[in-house]
């Protein structure tokens, strides 16, 4: 019997939408054997329950004894993650002007905190006393409170805020991730990390038996 090679590459993480989840959900797959290949994308490898359960961490060692269930002789190599965290999201069809409401919501929170963060630093440090004493300095005067620095600074605060950021509106600047994506990512990473590891613990992860 000729021994067919097949190789797969678990993520990391996987969100589904269906109670049934598949192994081309969470996995790419690739042999020289077409039809084993359809075969084991198409194979089933947990199913949600309807209420409750939202998520599961399966072994890349259960994804080979199921691909070896399929048929003989065959040998499985994977090329990517031990283990797989399986998300069950529900999508639920929320109105336009409710999701609006949250965005307009969120953005009201950013604006008001970001700027009372700034202005109370600004307090902190006494930026006020520093531009009018180096006003004074160099004009031989006392400032008004609204010179030439204060708007420079201004201008300044915002055009560093937006390269920090590397957007403008919806365009980036650069093709760099922005600071933001990249904590978001290792965030996410240390979650699963997490999940992952805890799941092992308490002998959640569904495994080879």
């Amino acid at each position: 019997m000729e021994n067919k090679t097949v190789y797969i590459k678990p993520k990391r993480n996987a969100e589904v939408e269906k109670e049934e989840v598949f192994l081309k959900d969470i996995a790419a797959v690739t042999c020289t054997d077409e039809t084993l290949k359809t075969k084991i994308k198409a194979l089933k490898i947990y199913r949600f329950r309807a209420e409750g359960e939202k998520r599961a961490v399966i072994s890349s060692l259960k994804l080979i004894e199921l691909i070896q269930g399929i048929e003989k002789g065959v040998t499985v190599e994977n090329v990517g993650e031990q283990d797989t965290l399986i998300k069950y999201v529900r999508t639920a069809q929320t109105k336009g002007v409710l999701v609006w409401m949250k965005v307009v919501f969120v953005s009201l929170i950013s604006f008001f905190g970001t700027a009372f963060t700034i202005m109370a630093f600004h307090n902190d440090i006494g930026i006020h006393d520093v531009f009018g004493r180096i006003y004074e300095e160099m004009m031989g005067q006392p400032s008004s409170g609204f010179t030439t620095l204060e708007v420079t600074y201004s201008l300044g605060l915002a055009v560093g805020i937006v390269l920090f950021f590397n957007h403008i509106g919806g365009r980036r600047i650069t093709t760099d991730p922005t600071p933001i994506e990249v904590e978001m990512r290792i965030y996410e990473k240390d979650v699963d990390d997490t999940l992952i590891e805890t799941a092992d613990r308490e002998g959640k992860t569904i495994d080879a038996s």
